[in-house]
């Protein structure tokens, strides 16, 4: 998931480091999973973020920010890229990045929208799009630690061919439960018809507000506001909603 890079102290211990890339997944017909090796990776928390940096011959540079897709653990780091159509970066990343090609990385950035295996509550995931990335993060530490911690994901995609994870999510784990709202087309058997996220799905799938489960909402912006909106109308306490949104960054 491509997102906007948000200012403030990164701290000195954040640098750049060189990422060969090693593997390359197809997730959707316009999204790549891609892994890096970064030697030295100090690590990550589920729900963080890195820059990303890539540099022509001619000295020009740019760079982007990617929310990191995969469980903590080892010197690789995954990260999801959904194309921008008339983006610079992501193009490239998706089309032109090879196996064994470098690129620069510094992170992780992130220290709100994040979940340990500590803490006790239940999750309630809300995903818009590629916003289910960071979201992936905090199930795969999950089920890498076998936490009993009980997960629900509610994913808004507009139709089965842009779900992201489709086959790892449809092989669930012990408590995840998984639902998706369809806005443009639903699958043939589905019972919902097509349209936006409302607080009635919010009732269905999600916890009830006496729960307190903490909520990740992560998406596009006015996703986010609505969503994050509807739980506030539902009872949940604003201090346990964590939102993350992005938005156009040149792709």
């Amino acid at each position: 998931m491509a997102r906007t890079a948000v200012p403030g102290r990164l701290g000195a211990r954040l640098r750049w480091q060189a990422a060969a890339l090693v593997e390359r997944r197809e997730e959707s017909a316009t999204a790549r999973t891609l892994v890096f090796e970064v030697d030295g990776w100090a690590g990550h928390l589920a729900g963080q973020h890195v820059d990303v940096r890539l540099t022509a011959e001619d000295g020009y540079s740019t760079q982007r920010s990617y929310s990191l897709a995969s469980a903590p653990g080892g010197d690789r780091v995954e990260l999801t890229v959904q194309r921008v159509p008339d983006g610079e970066v992501s193009p490239y990343l998706i089309d032109d990045l090879a196996v064994g090609d470098l690129v620069e990385i510094r992170g992780p950035v992130g220290g709100w929208f994040v979940w340990r295996p500590e803490q006790p509550e239940p999750v309630l995931l809300v995903a818009g799009g590629s916003g289910v990335v960071p979201l992936m993060s905090m199930i795969r530490v999950r089920g890498m630690l076998g936490s009993r911690v009980p997960f629900r994901l509610l994913y808004s995609v507009r139709d089965p061919g842009d779900r992201l994870y489709g086959p790892e999510l449809d092989r669930g784990a012990p408590g995840l439960d998984t639902s998706y709202v369809y806005t443009r087309a639903v699958p043939p058997g589905g019972k919902r018809p097509a349209g936006r996220l409302t607080e009635q799905d919010l009732v269905r799938w999600g916890w009830p507000a006496d729960f307190e489960p903490t909520c990740y909402v992560c998406g596009p912006t006015g996703f986010v506001e609505a969503a994050a909106g509807a739980l506030v109308s539902l009872g949940h306490d604003p201090d346990r909603i964590r939102t993350e949104r992005f938005g156009p960054s040149g792709g």
